[in-house]
């Protein structure tokens, strides 16, 4: 065997210290594009909503093309995720963020929705050499 065989043969590898501070960071960036989309998204319904899915979606795309791959677009993802999820969570004192209307129901799933997808068609790794094409 010459080696060049699939990316997935081959051995794992320590992530650098700027890939990790990358993917620190699109977390954080995740988040606070969470509180700001739960803040806005019933501010100026339906226009906050449809702001507050574009922002996160253009996070998620945009993280995955600056780490070159799907890991960028699932940083942020969970960024966002975790800090939906602590928003919706309810105060001892009764208050909550969201309220039970549509739109938040909206923003939630929509949201899960484009970081599924956003991570789904992200760029992933291709392969390189000459074992590249078939039929050569």
């Amino acid at each position: 065997m010459s080696g060049h065989g699939s990316p997935l043969a081959q051995p794992l590898q320590r992530p650098s210290a700027g890939r990790i501070a990358v993917y620190a960071g699109l977390l954080l960036l995740g988040a606070l594009t969470g509180l700001a989309g739960a803040l806005v998204q019933a501010g100026w319904f339906p226009g906050g909503l449809l702001l507050a899915l574009a922002g996160a979606a253009g996070l998620f795309l945009g993280g995955a093309r600056a780490a070159r791959g799907r890991g960028g677009a699932v940083a942020p993802a969970a960024g966002w995720m975790i800090a939906v999820i602590v928003c919706t969570a309810g105060r001892p004192e009764g208050d909550y963020l969201f309220g039970a209307g549509g739109g938040s129901y909206l923003f939630l799933l929509g949201g899960m929705a484009l970081a599924v997808i956003c991570a789904t068609l992200a760029f992933g790794r291709q392969p390189v050499g000459p074992d590249v094409r078939l039929g050569k």
